[in-house]
């Protein structure tokens, strides 16, 4: 959502936003400890990205970099984003069996507003990986996947 200079609200449609945030993420702006960009460049609906999250140093995750794939559904930026880990990782918030992060363990997503985009959902997961209850977690064998 938007606010023109008279004060009206307006709704900013799906792939507009998502031009925004891939554009961004292009151009570099924003943390270089994340990336993120589209897994194929003719997708016209902007549905299927790749990311990628740099481990925090002083963490178990430091020294590694871990590759997700990240859905945009329809209803997106309504709804969050679906994260999946490729790479395979030990925290709070994701199934252990498939890589999927748990919108209701992830703080960027059980509070998610329209105005949040991919790159506020990668952050907060590299937060996460800070938390106490992720930080010092026996993580599997760098390299591996789900």
């Amino acid at each position: 959502m938007k606010k023109t200079p008279s004060g009206e609200v307006v709704i900013v449609p799906r792939n507009f936003k998502l031009l925004e945030e891939l554009e961004k993420s292009e151009k570099g702006h924003g943390d270089m400890c994340i990336s993120f960009g589209l897994v194929d460049s003719g997708d016209t609906f902007l549905t299927e990205w790749n990311g990628g999250i740099l481990g925090p140093p002083a963490t178990q995750f430091a020294d590694r970099f871990y590759e997700l794939r990240i859905n945009c559904p329809e209803k997106y930026p309504a709804t969050p984003p679906e994260i999946r880990f490729i790479s395979k990782i030990n925290m709070n918030c994701v199934d252990s069996k498939s890589g999927k992060v748990n919108a209701n363990k992830l703080p960027a997503m059980r509070n998610w507003n329209r105005n949040m985009g991919i790159e506020q959902v990668l952050q907060s997961i590299r937060m996460e990986m800070c938390s106490d209850q992720n930080r010092r977690l026996r993580q599997p064998q760098d390299g591996t996947t789900f």
